[in-house]
């Protein structure tokens, strides 16, 4: 099979401008002769905002060197000179880093900043634009259609990607034992699995990532992300984001069996066995419509994929799962109140049966996520309980029913999780932000003075998450809020933007918002790497993301893109990570897979500071997408353009 590589480019109808604005040359966006990069906000800077740029050099620049700033007619609107003083070192090869100040730039428009003497860098182009909405719907629009891209089932929407029905055998699905499984793997061990019960119906849902397994876990916190975005939105919300929340629910509806208290908690296997009796998703690289009609006797769990149960029918359930799923269905009833009355009693009844069966005095260890639990190796509960009993007081407010038994429990267990300090921030590890913002809104229907918590006490807790990605804003280069050489740095970095626009909600201040504008930067062509956090934002974004819909359904052949085909606009990958995390060689590509690789970016020479970024289809580590980093993006742009 020869080497090929591909690239991909949103021809979704109704795309923002500022998603495809000037991408007509990525590999020319950025081409100094003498190896200086400017970084800037490719998605776009506001008017009134700080708009932090980077100067990377080689060596330390001279005093004197100056920098301009253009406008698309090629005028000159704003001059300054690079500071005398690096603000830090990143690595060898970019040893001097310096911060521009642009912003003074008030007028709208599209600019480009260039950097004379014997720097001789030029920026890509960037907007400044007043309007709030071109900056942060992008966010909500575009990370609503990659979430389109990632049904299953009989309900897909073709789109740019041309999707089609899949997995329909989910629809008599059966339910298997917890397998065996090697250490630090999801290698199976059993030469064969143990049914225990089904047929089931498990049809639909989201994929999780860039392979084709599901899980409530993931699937819950997203459908809550989804939720909560719409609901911050009002009648700003576009139509699709609810109803991509209605599809996550319909899913979970399936997941949860009431009159036998039953919940199941994952479809699909990753890994075959160690016997190589079977395999697993994978295993086979190919477009998911494929397994519906594989007759292969080793791909026998593709085709008729095993569904797990989270405990015997009747017993107490992981309270992680618990929380972020009765969350799920109290925040649908919440939406529903007015409009459906009936529907919210139904969803908040749903919510109910669920909270109930949470195993709080003896929970799991470790808690259940995926198998293995490696593949979301949550340690934290308090948190998504909390979250849950704050969601079910809201929607039985919402209802004119007894809300005060649920604010208590909510209001002891966000007592206990802040009493741990939890040095994590929101993500899909820690969901006490969004759990804060619920309960600190239920509050306010009734007085909390014997409750175990405080608005107040909410409140100061997300300003503590804030300054934990604050503080290391301040000590890091480019103002990552985030560490760039640890897992899931998008995804925290778009939840401190949401949890800065929480916090602004509740106070009616704007005091964490140039931190907020400068983690937006870093994440949308701000960093290091001058590469945006999702597909189709930006000039320059990933093109070769470890997606197996997106790797198969088009681009173009050659050793650099010329031309442009349909991209998963909308997707978030992982972002930088760990060196440590990487293969002194990627190894081979999996068969089936198209050979995408762009070395023409030269991107590791821009590696630094211990951390590393790929875009490369083989590597899951940085190029990966995922339903909750995407969730982050639109949970980011819908919190903070309902705050203006």
């Amino acid at each position: 099979m020869t080497s090929r590589t591909i690239a991909w480019v949103s021809v979704v109808a109704g795309a923002v401008p500022l998603i495809l604005g000037g991408l007509t040359a990525p590999a020319a966006a950025v081409a100094p002769t003498r190896g200086a990069q400017i970084r800037v906000n490719q998605g776009g800077y506001l008017t009134d905002e700080t708009k932090p740029v980077r100067l990377m050099a080689r060596a330390p620049v001279a005093r004197g060197t100056t920098y301009q700033v253009r406008n698309e007619d090629g005028d000159v609107v704003l001059t300054g000179t690079v500071p005398a003083k690096p603000i830090g070192r990143w690595s060898k090869r970019y040893p001097a880093i310096y911060r521009l100040d642009v912003s003074d730039l008030h007028a709208a428009g599209r600019y480009r900043i260039t950097v004379g003497g014997a720097v001789d860098a030029r920026s890509p182009w960037f907007p400044v634009t007043a309007d709030p909405a071109e900056v942060y719907r992008p966010l909500v629009t575009a990370g609503t259609t990659f979430f389109q891209i990632q049904r299953d089932g009989a309900d897909v929407i073709p789109g740019a990607l041309d999707r089609q029905p899949s997995h329909l055998l989910d629809r008599r699905a059966k339910v298997y034992r917890w397998p065996r499984m090697e250490r630090g793997s999801d290698l199976i061990l059993d030469r064969r699995l143990h049914r225990i019960g089904g047929p089931i119906d498990v049809e639909g849902g989201w994929f999780d990532a860039g392979d084709y397994v599901k899980f409530v876990h993931t699937t819950a916190y997203a459908d809550v992300i989804l939720f909560t975005s719409a609901d911050l939105l009002g009648d700003q919300a576009p139509a699709e984001l609810e109803s991509e929340a209605r599809f996550g629910l319909r899913w979970l509806s399936k997941m949860w069996r009431p009159r036998t208290k039953a919940l199941y908690f994952q479809v699909g296997i990753g890994s075959g066995n160690r016997a190589g009796t079977f395999v697993g998703d994978h295993d086979v690289w190919r477009l998911p419509e494929a397994d519906d009609t594989d007759t292969a006797h080793l791909d026998r769990f593709m085709t008729h994929r095993p569904v797990f149960r989270a405990a015997a029918p009747g017993k107490r359930i992981s309270p992680n799962l618990v929380g972020r799923m009765s969350a799920a269905f109290a925040l649908a009833a919440h939406a529903d109140a007015t409009t459906h009355p009936v529907r919210a009693r139904r969803e908040l009844r749903t919510a109910r049966q669920l909270y109930a069966r949470a195993a709080i005095r003896h929970p799991p260890r470790p808690l259940v996520t995926a198998l293995p639990h490696a593949f979301y190796p949550e340690s934290s509960w308090r948190d998504d309980m909390e979250l849950g009993a704050a969601a079910i007081a809201r929607a039985a407010q919402s209802l004119g029913q007894p809300a005060t038994p649920y604010l208590r429990d909510a209001a002891r267990f966000a007592r206990d999780f802040i009493a741990q300090h939890d040095p994590d921030t929101l993500n899909l590890y820690n969901t006490s932000a969004l759990a804060h913002l619920m309960l600190a809104h239920a509050m306010r229907e009734v007085p909390h003075r014997h409750l175990a918590t405080t608005r107040a006490t909410l409140v100061r807790d997300l300003a503590r998450q804030i300054k934990i990605g604050r503080t290391h804003a301040r000590h890091d280069a480019f103002g990552a809020g985030a560490p760039p050489d640890e897992y899931d740095v998008n995804s925290h970095s778009f939840a401190l933007i949401a949890t800065v626009a929480f916090y602004d909600q509740l106070t009616h201040s704007q005091r964490f918002q140039p931190f907020a504008s400068q983690v937006r930067t870093w994440l949308l062509g701000g960093d290091p790497w001058g590469v945006t956090a999702m597909v189709g934002i930006g000039q320059r974004f990933p093109l070769c993301m470890q997606h197996q819909v997106a790797n198969l359904s088009g681009g173009t052949d050659g050793a650099r893109p010329t031309s442009l085909g349909p991209i998963a606009v909308g997707a978030v990958v992982n972002g930088p990570n760990g060196a440590s995390e990487f293969d002194r060689h990627l190894g081979g590509f999996q068969d089936g897979m198209r050979h995408c690789t762009t070395k023409g970016r030269h991107l590791p020479r821009y590696d630094g500071q211990g951390s590393r970024y790929l875009d490369d289809v083989r590597v899951w580590q940085t190029n990966e997408p995922a339903l909750d980093m995407t969730g982050a993006a639109i949970l980011a742009g819908a919190a903070q353009l309902a705050g203006r």
